[in-house]
């Protein structure tokens, strides 16, 4: 083999029941299942080559060298695809956002899941669902949610063979909008994965992973019988218990701005006079309201007149990571 190349596409996630906190760090096994929906029309593309000209491992990330850590990890990835094809090449990775880094809206959970599907297939695996799931989660736990279309759940399993993400429901099942509420694109200043390490220092991490099968169900079933009223408590519940422990994190994290608040505010008065829409915030500053499609122009209408709001952006439920013809890399383009 002298050059293998794949390019696949994923979309990011919006966690309804989150995962926050790890049993195994290395392995990005979770403490808790999870419940989440992709979000069509946020994507990651991502080509890679594997060619026996490079004498290295390259990032880029639209267009731009990545800090060290993503580097890694990304490093720590192509290696494991390298050693299920038995190969040794060095390969050039390419990835492009249509959307934020690096602020809540689960720019790593994309990335993984294209990396993982572009680097497998252009090392000429052919890896099921499962197994894709699987290694996504190595490089971001919450990436194995973006293998799966739709509505998905993030099993906890037994190990690391078993812990992986499945569909609940085809995407379109149910027609629930995700108002996207940018207050901010700067990157957070602690990211996801030392977040998770730091979540058993909360005295409310065991408290809050030992109601997670009880927030699960009621998320689950309020999903598949399309019943707004129960889903919108139970998101926003588990929303608040999330941060809840990272504020009691030691350190503490504080990823809300003010303006953070005042969505949240603003939504929970709205739904109190009628307004069916709800909150829930991911690690970082913006807000995720989501309502039913019946709701959106009244639900983009409260948004987007207040204060601090940069821009909001639409998504329904997205499908599931897939190949896409060849990203064009800078080296195409020169």
């Amino acid at each position: 083999m002298s050059s293998r190349t794949a390019s696949a596409l994923a979309h990011p996630n919006i966690a309804f029941i989150k995962y926050w906190g790890n049993r195994d760090d290395d392995l990005r096994l979770p403490a808790n299942g999870s419940i989440s929906m992709n979000l069509e029309g946020l994507e990651t593309h991502t080509r890679v080559d594997f060619d026996d000209s490079f004498s290295a491992d390259e990032l880029k990330i639209n267009g731009e060298n990545p800090d060290k850590s993503a580097t890694e990890r990304v490093r720590r990835m192509l290696d494991e695809v390298r050693q299920l094809a038995g190969m040794q090449q060095f390969a050039h990775v390419e990835s492009h956002n249509n959307f934020p880094l690096g602020a809540g809206i689960a720019s790593s959970a994309s990335g993984f899941a294209a990396l993982a599907l572009s680097a497998s297939r252009a090392a000429g695996l052919e890896l099921d669902e499962a197994s894709l799931s699987c290694l996504a989660r190595h490089g971001s736990g919450s990436a194995c949610r973006s293998i799966p279309g739709g509505f998905v759940e993030w099993k906890v399993g037994t190990g690391d063979a078993d812990s992986m993400a499945v569909s609940i429901a085809s995407p379109g099942y149910w027609e629930l909008e995700d108002c996207i509420i940018l207050l901010s694109s700067a990157p957070k200043v602690t990211g996801s994965s030392m977040g998770n390490k730091l979540a058993g220092t909360s005295p409310f991490q065991a408290a809050r992973v030992a109601d997670a099968p009880r927030r699960l169900a009621i998320c689950r079933e309020a999903i598949m019988g399309r019943n707004f009223a129960p889903f919108a408590s139970i998101v926003e519940e588990d929303s608040n218990l999330m941060h809840a422990v990272m504020m009691t994190s030691r350190p503490p994290l504080f990823y809300w701005l003010p303006e953070t608040l005042g969505v949240i505010q603003a939504v929970k008065t709205a739904r109190a006079q009628g307004l069916q829409a709800c909150y829930t915030v991911d690690a970082g500053p913006n807000v995720h309201v989501l309502c039913e499609r019946t709701a959106v122009q009244e639900t983009l209408k409260l948004v987007s007149s207040l204060p601090g709001v940069r821009e909001v952006r639409l998504a329904n439920s997205g499908g599931p990571a897939r190949l896409v013809e060849n990203l064009q890399t800078a080296e195409d383009r020169t």
